[in-house]
C-alpha cells in the first residue's frame, strides 16, 4: 500500500506537488495521470526517495522507503529506463541490483526470461532500442518480487505484444495482492488495465475513482436514434433536461434521457426505429474533461495562426518497433 498525506514539493517558487493526499490499495492496478508538468513523475520520485517532500509525507507499506532494510522486496520501480550504466550487459546491470540483496542467480535467469530479454541478456545495454530498455527497466522492478510495483511510462516504446504483456503482467500481479501504481499516456491501454485513476493536475490531486465512476461522472452518456420518423421523434422526445441534436437526415443524439425511456415513447407513439444505442463516453473524454484547466501547454488547431493555411508542427509519439526490431537494435 502507498499512502501519501499532505504531500507538497517546491522547487524554488515553484509548487510542483501541492498537499495531495491518496492512498494505492494492494489487489488492484491504479493509474496515475495527468498533463505534462502535473506532478506525477516528482510524486512518483518522492515515494521511492528519490526527491524529498518540502512538507507531508508518502509511505509504502507503512514506512518511509529509505527505511525498509531490503527495499527491492518492498518496492520495484521503474521510473527512467535510461539511469542504467551503458557499458554493461543486461545481465551485469541485474547481477550487480541482485548483488545488493544477495539474490541468487537463479532470480535473474527468471527476470531475463519473463521480460524476453533471452537474446540480447549478453549485450551492451547502450545499444538497447527504447523498448528492449523498457523491459530491462521492468526486469530490474521485477527483480526483488517486490509486494510494491511502481511503473512510470512501462509501455513507453514498446511494440504492440509488448503492450499486451505490461497489460496482463500488472494485472497479473494485482491479481496476487501486490499493490500496482502506473502511469501512462495511453488512455485507451490505461482503460482497459487500470482498476482505479487516479488524477493529478497542476499539482493537485482531481479524480481518485475506479475507472467507471470517473467515466460516468465527467462524460455522461447520450442515445444514438435512427428513425425514418426522426422529426416527429424530436417533439416527443423534448422536455425538461433533455437535449436532441442531429448529425445527419433521420439519425438523432439525445441526452438526458435513456434508450429504455426513448425506445417506450417511440412504440406507444407507433414510430418505427431503426437504431436505438446508448453512446458513453470513453476514460479519454473524461481525462480531457477533467484536465481541460491543468493543462500546461495547448496545441493550436490545424491551420491556426498560419496565414497560409499550412498546419503547425506536432510532436509524433515514439514508433513502435516490432519484436524483432527492438532486438537487433
Amino acid at each position: 500500500m502507498i499512502e501519501a498525506h499532505n504531500l507538497t514539493k517546491r522547487y524554488g517558487s515553484t509548487l510542483a506537488v501541492d498537499s495531495i493526499n491518496f492512498t494505492v490499495q494492494p489487489g488492484k492496478v491504479t493509474g496515475f495521470l495527468g498533463p505534462n508538468g502535473a506532478g506525477k513523475s516528482t510524486t512518483m520520485r518522492m515515494i521511492v526517495g528519490l526527491d524529498h517532500p518540502t512538507h507531508g509525507s508518502v509511505t509504502v507499506n507503512g514506512r518511509p522507503y529509505a527505511q525498509h532494510r531490503a527495499p527491492l522486496t518492498e518496492v520495484g520501480a521503474l521510473l527512467e529506463a535510461k539511469a542504467v550504466h551503458t557499458g554493461r550487459s543486461a545481465t551485469n546491470h541485474l547481477r550487480a541490483l541482485a548483488a545488493t540483496h544477495g539474490f541468487a542467480k537463479k532470480r535473474i535467469d527468471e527476470v531475463i526470461e519473463m521480460t524476453g530479454l533471452q537474446t540480447v541478456a549478453s549485450k551492451r545495454v547502450g545499444g538497447f532500442s527504447l523498448g528492449m530498455g523498457q523491459r530491462l527497466g521492468i526486469a530490474a522492478a521485477l527483480l526483488g518480487e517486490p509486494h510494491t510495483l511502481i511503473l512510470d511510462e512501462p509501455v513507453n516504446g514498446l511494440d504492440p505484444e509488448g503492450v499486451i504483456w505490461v497489460r496482463n503482467l500488472v494485472r497479473y500481479l494485482a491479481s496476487e495482492g501486490r499493490t500496482v501504481f502506473l502511469s501512462s499516456h495511453l488512455m485507451s491501454e490505461m482503460a482497459v488495465t487500470a482498476d482505479h485513476i487516479i488524477v493529478i493536475g497542476r499539482g493537485r490531486i482531481i479524480a481518485d475513482a475506479p475507472v467507471a465512476d470517473i467515466v460516468a461522472q465527467s462524460t455522461g452518456t447520450a442515445v444514438r436514434v435512427r428513425s425514418p420518423q426522426a422529426t416527429r421523434l424530436v417533439e416527443l422526445l423534448r422536455g425538461p433536461g433533455v437535449t436532441v441534436t442531429t448529425s445527419e437526415p433521420g439519425v438523432l443524439e439525445v441526452t438526458g434521457s435513456t434508450a429504455e425511456k426513448i425506445g417506450e415513447a417511440a412504440a406507444a407513439a407507433q414510430l418505427v426505429l431503426h437504431e436505438l444505442t446508448p453512446i458513453k463516453g470513453s476514460l479519454e473524454d473524461a481525462y480531457m474533461s477533467l484536465t481541460a484547466e491543468s493543462t500546461e501547454f495547448h496545441s493550436a488547431p490545424t491551420g491556426e495562426h498560419h496565414p497560409d493555411g499550412a498546419p503547425p508542427a506536432v510532436a509524433t509519439a515514439p514508433g513502435y518497433p516490432t519484436t524483432t526490431e527492438e532486438q537487433a537494435r
